[in-house]
């Protein structure tokens, strides 16, 4: 199966991650654990040459949103296939640094702009992804946006504000916030509006920035933004896709083979119900020496899933695809001393 997460790499090289392409997993049948990749109507890719596919195409380009449906009779599994999350912090300063630890440790690449060399170095030191050190116009231009960008502004003046709030808001994105008083933030926006750029996205503006907490140090502050940013990629209906770390450890580490070491088992979780530790997509990479990559929320259900992944490996089974019911109900929950409820269907894939 690591011909998938091939194909995943050059959808997401080419662009087509910003948009609708599905990932299929078939979940019953003599099909279970065959995959497809769909777009506009088109099948990109099948693991296996079978009418099926084919035969529901129109349906399965019909499917909504991510998670499990019935399409021909079969249970399927549907996830949007989508880049990773980024951050574009316009601004060096000493509320970015904090903001790119944490917008890494939320799992995003981190994207600073700055025009003064020394601020640019300091982004670099605290971990940024990519730091492009020019005039913030001109930097911008290289910032193309998607539905999964995240923009910050937060520069050292309002008129380099303005300057960037100017360029970003024709820009596709999931999130704009811009920091400064009720006062400065409103100015800017007037200032904006008056060349032309359009109204409604400039309203839209998350201004002053970040939840209302009373944040106060460079610290807080970032904090505050982005428990903002959290809440709005959040508030969506998207999974939780491949994670780049994900892939990049199935592609780099198991290099096309299927046996030995280099055996893992991709835990995804399919559906959810009560109050379940992670959402629909969360994924965690099991390795046959036990070690994992991501979590799906820690405690006994998580140790139970990956000893039934390490049992996939070890046993020498010949199946590279099982569902794995995680009880997580009151009565089960208080006996292994957890206190959530609910239960958990995970889908176990060798790869």
């Amino acid at each position: 199966m690591v011909a998938f997460y091939e194909q995943l790499e050059k959808i997401l090289e080419t662009g087509k991650g910003d948009s609708k392409v599905m990932a299929v997993t078939v979940l019953t049948g003599n099909l279970f654990g065959e995959k497809a990749l769909v777009y506009a109507n088109q099948l990109l890719w099948t693991s296996k040459e079978d009418a099926f596919f084919a035969r529901y195409i129109t349906q399965l380009e019909q499917a909504a949103c991510s998670g499990v449906c019935i399409v021909g009779g079969e249970r399927l599994y549907f996830e949007l296939v989508q880049k990773e999350k980024q951050i574009v912090i316009c601004g060096g300063g000493h509320v970015s640094l904090p903001l790119i630890r944490m917008g890494r440790m939320i799992g995003c690449e981190v994207t600073v702009l700055e025009d003064r060399q020394e601020f640019a170095a300091r982004a670099e030191q605290a971990g940024a992804s990519h730091v492009i050190c020019a005039p913030f116009k001109e930097g911008l231009a290289h910032i193309c946006g998607d539905p999964g960008t995240f923009f910050v502004i937060v520069t050292r003046g309002h008129q380099y504000d303005a300057i960037c709030l100017e360029q970003i808001v024709k820009k596709p994105h999931a999130y704009i916030g811009m920091i400064g008083s009720k006062n400065r933030t409103a100015a800017v926006r007037a200032a904006v509006k008056k060349t032309g750029a359009p109204a409604d996205a400039v309203d839209r503006v998350y201004a002053p920035i970040g939840l209302s907490i009373g944040a106060q140090t460079p610290e807080e502050i970032a904090v505050a933004i982005i428990a903002q940013i959290i809440s709005v990629k959040n508030s969506g209906k998207e999974t939780g896709g491949y994670p780049k770390a994900i892939r990049q450890a199935i592609l780099s580490e198991t290099g096309g083979k299927v046996s030995g070491d280099c055996q893992k088992v991709l835990a995804t979780i399919i559906s959810r119900s009560g109050s379940a530790p992670r959402g629909v997509g969360t994924k965690m990479l099991v390795r046959a020496d036990g070690t994992c990559i991501g979590t799906l929320g820690g405690g006994v259900a998580e140790a139970r899933i990956r000893g039934e992944a390490l049992d996939m490996l070890q046993s020498g089974s010949a199946k590279h695809a099982a569902l794995c019911q995680v009880d997580l109900t009151a009565a089960v929950a208080q006996a292994d001393g957890m206190i959530c409820g609910g239960s958990l269907e995970v889908l176990l894939e060798v790869v």
